[in-house]
């Protein structure tokens, strides 16, 4: 009998998923690691697997790792970063947390969360038909209450969410790790007025502020990757050097945190030497 894989994202913004996976593979292989995800690691050889299953797929997963590679100083420490925000919103209470843009994400297994936590993962259909046999071959258990709203940002996530037990009653600490990047503006404009809309005082929420050099080999590669078209124009995507102000016009209090200051603390080649860089922490007035 022919052994059977779960299909693995090959194209568009759910592949940045694996490349995040390889990356926290990475990570949880060294002595020195700032976490661990023994998840990451079977996400990575079942994805490699898929790839090697299809006609150019390991040329493709080749260019994959290398991306990922390219990527990786930043990307690791930004994980462990947006640990220790969801660590500290629980240490203070919040027991709503929502990953929007979740990829294959397992805060809700491998982080140390409280039973009454309930963590709440949207990303694409697709990527959730990869993720949850993969993890269910694992026989994961989470460590705290998990529900997997499978639908495209662009749609009526907030009813699904309500659905799946969400309160808005409740404070939430919302969780995104980029996904707003890929949305057009309007489109990550009108998840972040949602997810505000949802928000009850003392709601969290982090918008990254940084600098994309769009010609740079890195972006231009992972642009080859997610949309094949590098050197095509795009719309106008993520929130904009105004979410700050936005934020602060309509019910957040808000602080900046500079890159170079956040990651001080660990001892990587991370800094980025640009003072304008960082992440906007919010807070959802009463």
């Amino acid at each position: 009998m022919t052994e059977t894989h779960p299909k693995a994202p090959m194209a568009g913004v759910a592949l940045t998923a694996i490349g995040v996976a390889v990356i926290r593979a990475r990570e949880s292989a060294r002595t020195d690691r700032l976490y661990d995800d023994p998840f990451a690691q079977l996400f990575v050889d079942a994805a490699r697997r898929a790839y090697r299953d299809v006609d150019g797929g390991a040329e493709r997963w080749a260019r994959l790792e290398e991306v990922a590679d390219m990527f990786f100083e930043g990307r690791t420490v930004g994980v462990r970063l947006v640990d220790d925000r969801v660590a500290a919103a629980v240490e203070q209470g919040i027991r709503q947390i929502v990953l929007i843009g979740a990829g294959l994400d397992t805060r809700a297994f491998r982080m140390s969360l409280p039973a009454d936590v309930r963590v709440f993962e949207i990303d694409l259909p697709e990527l959730f038909a990869f993720k949850e046999p993969v993890l269910a071959a694992a026989q994961a258990i989470p460590r705290c209450e998990r529900a997997v709203l499978p639908i495209d940002l662009r749609e009526d996530w907030a009813k699904l969410l309500g659905e799946s037990g969400f309160r808005s009653d409740l404070p939430t600490h919302w969780v995104d790790e980029g996904v707003l990047g890929y949305l057009t503006h309007e489109y990550a404009l009108h998840v972040v007025t949602t997810l505000t809309e949802l928000s009850a005082p003392g709601s969290r929420f982090g918008v990254s502020r940084f600098a994309v050099d769009e010609n740079a080999r890195p972006y231009s590669e992972l642009a080859r990757l997610v949309r094949g078209d590098a050197g095509a124009d795009r719309p106008r995507t993520g929130l904009g050097v105004d979410a700050r102000t936005w934020l602060d016009e309509h019910g957040w209090r808000t602080e900046f945190r500079s890159w170079d200051d956040l990651v001080a603390a660990f001892d990587r080649p991370a800094a980025l030497n640009d003072p304008d860089i960082g992440v906007v922490v919010a807070v959802r007035e009463p």
